[in-house]
């Protein structure tokens, strides 16, 4: 590939060739086998788009809220851990990239940039993510740091009672980056000799009894809204609900956790149909394409996350290259409602898409 990046996936590979293999293979591994993995990005190719034509579509507007902030679309960087492994500028750089967008950036908990410096870097609307340690003191001091620097919700990470099985992380010997939002309150420097010692230290803090009563806990000691990350069926979508959870996120984790689960857009709907409008429903795993964000919205979500594209264009440009990676897919959403007919996301409805099920069924 020669030049400028025309599209996110180029991206990807401009990011591997100016990352260390273990830092690339760190933020572009599953789990396992893999499986998901692939399946997160191949399932969106599996749904057709079903245009409309002669529709008046020269002024289009992607403009959206989350949880009653507006954005520019219905886009939203996801939580992903340890920037700094891909810039040295890490969360602040993304930070700046989101608000340079207007769109929403979700902070990770285990961010190599302290919630103090992605607070104070710009002025924009981000959400924080939060896993629940063994130690809650921990979990519950990093919710109230973000609430006082002026966050805006908590996305709680419910699917990691313990590490997923991440075998190129293992191959490398990945060790776990600094922490510095935990100094002074637990080490990271967690000794393994049986491959990466992330494992072993989440092994040491993620708390596996974690369980839908502590979503009561977690709200009583914020007044934030609460998302919940990681539904990936009905059942659960219906207990998130009852739970009194302000939004569900749709996804398996990047496919990082459980391989062999779904692919987050072939259960999106599932969700949302459980759910029957009672909170919004996110996606979160494949995003490569505006064709795939507008899938998506057919499909019933909200709005849609962005992960490894916006570390690809981070480790490539930095702040520039997350500005980037943003943009192009909010100009392939744009393309993608113009020429189906489009104007406002509104206008985006199930009868726009066609699933591989019922092609099956249509050719019965």
């Amino acid at each position: 590939m020669a030049g400028e990046a025309v599209n996110v996936n180029e991206f990807q590979e401009l990011a591997k060739k100016a990352l260390p293999k273990m830092y690339y293979d760190f933020f572009a591994g599953g789990a396992e086998d893999q499986y998901t993995l692939n399946e997160n990005i191949e399932a969106f190719r599996r749904i057709t788009i079903r245009p409309r034509i002669l529709i008046d579509v020269s002024r289009i507007d992607m403009s959206t809220t989350i949880l009653g902030h507006k954005t520019s679309a219905p886009i939203m960087v996801a939580p992903t851990s340890s920037h700094q492994l891909a810039h040295p500028e890490g969360e602040v750089a993304t930070a700046r990239g989101a608000a340079a967008c207007n769109v929403i950036m979700g902070l990770s908990f285990t961010a190599t940039c302290t919630i103090e410096e992605v607070a104070s870097s710009c002025n924009a609307v981000r959400f924080f993510q939060t896993y629940v340690y063994k130690r809650r003191d921990i979990t519950e001091l990093m919710v109230h740091k973000a609430e006082s620097n002026g966050f805006r919700a908590i996305i709680l990470t419910a699917d990691t009672p313990r590490l997923g099985r991440r075998e190129t992380d293992i191959k490398n010997k990945m060790i776990s980056p600094r922490l510095r939002n935990f100094e002074g309150l637990i080490t990271t420097e967690v000794v393994s000799d049986k491959g990466s010692n992330l494992e072993a230290y989440a092994a040491g803090t993620l708390d596996p009894s974690l369980c839908w009563k502590d979503i009561a806990w977690l709200k009583s000691v914020t007044n934030l809204p609460i998302l919940i990350k990681g539904v990936l069926t009905g059942e659960d979508a219906i207990i998130a609900v009852e739970a009194g959870v302000a939004g569900i996120i749709v996804s398996n984790h990047g496919a990082r956790q459980l391989d062999y689960t779904p692919a987050t857009i072939s259960v999106l709907e599932e969700v949302v149909n459980a759910v029957q409008g009672k909170v919004p429903v996110l996606l979160d795993g494949g995003i490569r394409r505006g064709t795939d964000i507008f899938k998506a919205l057919a499909l019933g979500a909200k709005a849609v996350l962005i992960g490894r594209p916006v570390v690809y264009g981070l480790a490539t440009k930095g702040e520039s290259g997350v500005k980037q990676v943003i943009e192009m897919l909010k100009n392939e959403l744009e393309q993608t409602m113009a020429l189906a007919g489009c104007c406002t996301l509104n206008d985006i409805t199930r009868s726009h898409v066609k699933t591989e099920k019922e092609r099956f069924l249509c050719r019965m």
